[in-house]
């Protein structure tokens, strides 16, 4: 599928908590054809303090999908498709460190990536590509929406690493212990392995972690149900003023390279030896290096 151009500039893919935006003026639902399946629901297109948007609800409306259900592939192609050029992405997380308290938005600069059940790449099947990921999350773009947060008196921090684990199951304290001695910041169940195919998808990516709890580590303040839905309330408010704060910033500003540039010379594969059958399918990614 070739872009529907000027539909959208800008993603905003909502966590738990966040499934809609009622600042999107003129919305309309639309789903998107993807070679990769379904995603996941519909996504509301229309506009966000004067910029073409699309909001995507990472786990459906109403919360449908386990993380490791969520068919990233298509959630990526699908903003692709639209025209998007930078994903504004907002996740719920556990923190890993007594300074990050629960409704406090971090803006994290690095990424470890401890999943094993996911799709995490567009490629194969004969075309092989190979993109850096370093840094995983979009520095300038970040940087912008971290200042947005600190303008509406958000309390946040930015840099930190976000450890992206499996889930649907919250850490054991054993785990928890664990993730702290690396020195990680925080822990959540999605960042990895959207990042990975927003990369690939050539999004400048930003991720706004949300820390809802100290997830099990913190005596007295163990993670559950009722503290977590309170916090995501909260956080989910904050979001939609930061949403309407940030996103005419970034669709402003000049896109990063390594991000919207990514497959530049990502391609492995010998032209000669490329299937292409999958090039065709591939096309809305890599037809403008062919």
């Amino acid at each position: 599928m070739k872009k529907q151009k000027n539909a959208a500039k800008v993603g905003i893919i909502g966590g738990s908590g966040l499934y809609s935006s009622d600042s999107i003026k003129n919305p309309r639902a639309m789903t998107i054809k993807t070679p990769f399946g379904a995603h996941s629901g519909p996504i509301t297109l229309g506009e966000l303090e004067g910029v073409p948007c699309a909001f995507l609800p990472r786990h459906g409306r109403g919360h449908v999908f386990t993380p490791t259900e969520i068919n990233q592939r298509a959630n990526m192609w699908a903003l692709k498709s639209l025209g998007v050029e930078r994903a504004l992405a907002f996740s719920a997380v556990g923190s890993l460190k007594e300074e990050l308290a629960p409704r406090t938005f971090v803006f994290p600069d690095q990424l470890v990536d401890r999943t094993k059940d996911r799709v995490q790449t567009f490629f194969g099947q004969g075309v092989v590509a190979h993109v850096a990921l370093n840094p995983p999350f979009a520095p300038g773009q970040n940087a912008l929406v971290y200042e947005c947060a600190r303008e509406l008196g958000i309390e946040s921090v930015f840099g930190g690493t976000y450890c992206c684990m499996e889930g649907p199951a919250f850490s054991t304290k054993a785990e928890s212990e664990m993730h702290r001695s690396f020195g990680w910041s925080l822990i959540g169940m999605t960042a990895a392995t959207e990042a990975k195919l927003a990369r690939e998808a050539e999004l400048v990516y930003s991720q706004v972690a949300m820390v809802t709890d100290y997830d099990c580590w913190k005596e007295g303040e163990e993670v559950h149900t009722e503290m977590v839905v309170r916090n995501l309330r909260a956080n989910s408010a904050n979001a939609q003023r930061l949403m309407r704060a940030a996103v005419p910033r970034i669709a402003a500003a000049p896109l990063e390279p390594a991000f919207s540039q990514a497959l530049k010379g990502a391609l492995f594969t010998d032209p000669d030896c490329r299937n292409k059958k999958t090039l065709k399918k591939l096309d809305l990614l890599v037809g403008k290096y062919l």
